[in-house]
């Protein structure tokens, strides 16, 4: 009976996603109550018998039952359920795969995915993709884009393959990232993303512009430094990539060879030159790994936010396929993609006898270890790379941040909490209180008793708009 009930929600959250993809956007109604129902914030933890109430696009009042407040027009009924503030990904892209971008809006909302950072792709198409949701009246997340990935002399996504797309842009010298970072202001970039192939000089370039700009700031560390250098300059890094190397008991070495390589190489493709470096380094770095350095370059981390998308970096430890949750929600994907996927699954049950654990293990250690000294942590999941079904993959990769070490509640902050106050926007979204955006979760379960019940969706609130059950 256990499994036919499992099987059932997964089939619910599909038919809200097959829902949602043609759903238009009623105008949010007056006052919508939520009564009776346990409020879970990982600010305030747990409150029973409560009474929400939002209108439009905000919360107007929370207070428990008896207590009075606004009188609503739509009354849903909370008793027995949980409700959590919407749910963030801070790491997806949506121009990654074409075929996928339609369908990634409606995904991400029938898994309780009510923001997003998209981290990385052409600012103008992104911009197209969010003024046409609001133009049409599409049932959407809240979008956070940076535009392309702010590279070097050479760029690793250059768009010179399909796994390649051209998500990035060269910006080989001071001036050019300088003059790159103000038009992105000037366009209304919500925050910059800087990547591996930046030159030291042009790192510090981006930093001091968007710091006089006033831009947050995303960074996968830079290949020329290490992470203590890099990090506190930033306001989130990403994947864990290239701290080994900074943890390492030899991290000088390490870093004078890759820095000659870097400068040595002057034709080919960005991605072939980031490939080569982290396949030389990356085991090695972690085989070298010094706890006390260690504890040093993440004391440095305790102001920036570290993403860790450890549902990718330990895919081979733990492979979405393998799951139910993941194969149900694939009847939600385009065909073309569902097919393509299969073959990526194929691909990979052939070559899974080679599959090298060491940076997977090593990723789930380095976020207990961050966690146990206080590193901020956010949820983000790089989707859709490597398999990952916008939505369903976030409530993977909570699961994940558990597992590494992180409590419940922890992990629920850094899916709601976290993501917002990387935009300053953290007296607006993340909890459930009297001012807040009306973003949020009804769940069939506590998820501080089990993470997985995050999964447990009974409905759906996106700036004000209820999505209820009855649609599924």
């Amino acid at each position: 009976m256990r499994s036919v009930g499992r099987t059932a929600r997964f089939g619910l959250a599909i038919l809200l996603a097959l829902a949602l993809a043609s759903c238009v956007t009623p105008r949010p109604g007056a006052e919508i109550a939520i009564e009776g129902v346990t409020v879970v914030d990982a600010m305030s933890g747990v409150r029973e018998n409560q009474r929400v109430v939002t209108r439009g696009d905000r919360i107007v009042w929370v207070g428990s039952m008896g207590e009075g407040g606004p009188v609503s027009k739509r009354v849903i009924d909370g008793r027995g359920r949980f409700l959590i503030p919407g749910l963030w990904d801070a790491h997806v892209h949506f121009l990654y795969d074409l075929e996928l971008t339609e369908s990634m809006a409606s995904l991400f909302l029938a898994y309780g995915v009510t923001s997003v950072r998209d981290t990385g792709g052409d600012l103008a198409q992104l911009f197209g993709i969010r003024d046409g949701w609001q133009r049409d009246g599409i049932v959407a997340p809240r979008l956070f884009v940076s535009g392309p990935l702010l590279d070097g002399a050479f760029v690793v996504y250059d768009g010179a393959t399909a796994a390649q797309p051209e998500l990035g842009t060269s910006v080989p010298d001071t001036e050019a990232a300088r003059a790159k970072v103000r038009w992105l202001h000037s366009m209304g970039a919500d925050f910059i993303k800087i990547y591996e192939l930046v030159s030291p000089a042009v790192f510090r370039a981006l930093v001091e512009e968007a710091n006089a700009l006033g831009m947050p700031i995303a960074s996968h560390v830079p290949l020329s430094l290490t992470a203590d250098v890099a990090g506190p300059a930033t306001g989130s890094m990403e994947h864990l990539r290239n701290i080994e190397l900074a943890c390492a008991s030899d991290w000088r070495a390490l870093l004078n060879d890759r820095r000659a390589l870097l400068q040595a190489f002057d034709e080919g493709r960005g991605y072939e030159l980031r490939r080569g470096l982290h396949s030389s380094q990356r085991l090695p770095a972690i085989a070298a790994y010094d706890a006390d350095r260690c504890r040093e370059v993440l004391s440095s981390l305790e102001g920036t936010m570290q993403v860790p998308t450890l549902r990718l970096n330990a895919f081979n430890r733990s492979r979405p396929d393998r799951n139910p949750e993941w194969q149900a929600a694939t009847r939600a994907l385009p065909t073309s993609v569902r097919r393509r996927w299969q073959g990526v699954v194929e691909r990979l049950d052939e070559g899974e006898a080679r599959s090298d654990m060491t940076f997977a293990d090593w990723s789930l250690f380095l976020v207990g270890e961050m966690r146990d000294q206080g590193v901020p942590i956010a949820a983000g999941t790089d989707t859709p790379i490597r398999l990952a079904i916008p939505g369903e993959s976030l409530h993977r990769e909570l699961e994940l941040l558990v597992r590494s070490g992180l409590s419940t509640r922890e992990a629920l902050f850094a899916a709601t909490v976290a993501p917002a106050r990387f935009f300053s926007l953290e007296s607006e979204m993340g909890q459930i209180a009297e001012g807040m955006r009306a973003d949020l979760v009804l769940l069939g379960a506590n998820p501080l008793v089990d993470i997985r019940n995050t999964r447990r969706i009974e409905g759906v609130m996106s700036r004000g708009l209820w999505l209820p059950r009855s649609i599924r």
